[in-house]
C-alpha cells in the first residue's frame, strides 16, 4: 500500500506521464510580460496598536460565485488594493501608494469548469489524505524545507534567501495587526540527532530551541516528496523518529508587507482575493527556497492538482504534506479539497511543471492557502478550503517587494 501511494505521488507531481506528448505541450511554465507595479508615493501612518486576536478563519467574504455578480475592477480600484502597508521592526508603518502600468484589462472569468466535482465541505473529509513528513532525509531537503512556522500559529514558504510568503490574516484581521505580530519570528526547520548535541555557550536563540541541526545532504530530487504514512505516525506518549527530531531556528522579521486590499482598516471589509503577505527577515537563511510563479488556469495544472505543507494544529510541530484536486477557480481564488487543519494557513501552494527548456522540471509557488473560509455563495455563507492565486499584478507586487524596485519583474 505504502509503494501505491508513493508511486501516486510521483504521478500526480509530474513524474509519471501517460502522454508524454500532451504534458511537454501543455504542463509547462510559461514565461509571460508582467504589467508594472510601480511605488508612487509614501505616506508615515499612526502606529498600530497590535490588539487584533489572530483567526483562522475570516468572515463574511466575497468568493467565487460573489464575485460572479460583480464587475471586473477598474485600474483606480485595482491600484488601491495594491497599495501597501509596511510594518517596520520598531513598530513604525507607511502606506505606499503605487502605479499600475502595462495592464490590459479583460473580463473578469469565474466560471466553474465543465465537468467539474460539486465542492465539498469541512477542513478534513473522508479518510484523511495529509502525510506527515517525518524523515530528515526529506523534512530537512527541499521542498519541504521551505515551509516555515510562524510565531502567530500559521505556515508560510520560502521565496527568496530574506523573504517568506504567508497568508495576510496571519498578521492582520482587516482591521489592525494581530497580537504578537510587532515581534513576529519565523521558524526554519531543523534536526537533531537522537541524544541531542551541546547548545551554544551564551546564545539567546538557543533557548528559544528544543534541540540544534544537523542536515544532510544527497536526496535524489525523485524521492524528496516521498512522505511516510499517516499509519506509521506515532502519537502521544513516546513519539519517536528513527534518524532525528524536528525543531526550529527562530529568526524576527524585519518588516511585514500586507496589501491594501487587506488591510482596509476602518474603511472597509478585508478582501479574501488580498489574503497575502510578505515578511522580511532579518537575517538571511541558507536553505534552497521555491521561487514564485502566476498561477495558471485548472486545465494547465497536471491532473488539475495542487501541493503544500504546513504545520496543522492537530499534528504537533509536525510538517504535514498533501495534495488535491482544485475544484473550482477565479481570476483570484482556488476552491480545492485538501485536506487541512487550523495552523497550515500561509502555506505556499506549489506545482511542478517543465521549464521552457524542455530539460527539467521546477516548482514554483502559485498561490497562497488563506484556511477554511466562509464566503459568500448567493447571499448564504457557505464554508470552503480556499487558496489566493499569485495573478500576474500579485507577482509584480511581490516581487516589487522583494527586490525595492520594478527592475527585474518584467517577466514571471
Amino acid at each position: 500500500m505504502e509503494n501505491m501511494l508513493f508511486w501516486l505521488i510521483l504521478f500526480t507531481s509530474g513524474c509519471t506521464l501517460i502522454d508524454g506528448s500532451e504534458m511537454e505541450q501543455d504542463f509547462m511554465w510559461h514565461l509571460r510580460k508582467i504589467p508594472r507595479v510601480v511605488s508612487e508615493r509614501t505616506f508615515y501612518l499612526s502606529s498600530p496598536t497590535f490588539e487584533a486576536d489572530a483567526r483562522m478563519v475570516v468572515n463574511r467574504v466575497c468568493g467565487i460565485e460573489c464575485q460572479k455578480e460583480l464587475p471586473a475592477p477598474g485600474l483606480s480600484e485595482l491600484e488601491d488594493s495594491l497599495s501597501y502597508e509596511t510594518v517596520f521592526e520598531n513598530g513604525t508603518r507607511t502606506l505606499t501608494r503605487v502605479k499600475v502600468q502595462g495592464l490590459v484589462l479583460e473580463p473578469t472569468q469565474n466560471s466553474t469548469p465543465k465537468g467539474a466535482a460539486v465542492r465539498r465541505k469541512r477542513q478534513v473529509y473522508g479518510t484523511d489524505s495529509r502525510f506527515s513528513i517525518l524523515d530528515k532525509r526529506f523534512l530537512t531537503n527541499f521542498p519541504f524545507n521551505t515551509a516555515v512556522k510562524l510565531s502567530t500559529g500559521c505556515s508560510g514558504v520560502l521565496i527568496s534567501p530574506n523573504h517568506v510568503l504567508t497568508a495576510a490574516h496571519c498578521v492582520h484581521d482587516g482591521k489592525d495587526y494581530v497580537k504578537g505580530s510587532k515581534k513576529l519570528r519565523v521558524g526554519l526547520l531543523k534536526m537533531r540527532k537522537k541524544g541531542g548535541g551541546k547548545k551554544r555557550r551564551g546564545s539567546k536563540r538557543s533557548k528559544r530551541e528544543a534541540t540544534g541541526g544537523d542536515q544532510r545532504e544527497g536526496t535524489k530530487a525523485s524521492l524528496q516528496e516521498r512522505p511516510t504514512r499517516r499509519g506509521r505516525v506515532e502519537s502521544g506518549r513516546g513519539q519517536r523518529v528513527a534518524e532525528g527530531r524536528p525543531s526550529f531556528q527562530w529568526t524576527r522579521v524585519k518588516n511585514t508587507y500586507i496589501p491594501k486590499g487587506w488591510a482596509r482598516g476602518a474603511s472597509g471589509d478585508a478582501a479574501l482575493d488580498y489574503d497575502y503577505a510578505l515578511l522580511e527577515l532579518k537575517r538571511a537563511h541558507r536553505k534552497k527556497y521555491m521561487e514564485l510563479g502566476v498561477s495558471p488556469t485548472i486545465k494547465k495544472m497536471p491532473g488539475g492538482m495542487i501541493h503544500f505543507s504546513g504545520f496543522d494544529n492537530d499534528r504537533a510541530d509536525q510538517l504535514v504534506y498533501r495534495f488535491c484536486s482544485v475544484s473550482d477557480e477565479s481570476s483570484d481564488l482556488l476552491y480545492q479539497y485538501c485536506d487541512a487543519e487550523s495552523g497550515s494557513t500561509g502555506s505556499g501552494v506549489y506545482l511542478r511543471l517543465k521549464d521552457p527548456d524542455k530539460k527539467h522540471w521546477k516548482r514554483k509557488i502559485i498561490a497562497v492557502y488563506s484556511g477554511h473560509q466562509w464566503v459568500d455563495v448567493h447571499g448564504v455563507q457557505k464554508d470552503y478550503n480556499v487558496a489566493v492565486r499569485i495573478t500576474p499584478l500579485k507577482y509584480a507586487q511581490i516581487c516589487l517587494w522583494i527586490h525595492g524596485n520594478d527592475a527585474n519583474c518584467a517577466y514571471g
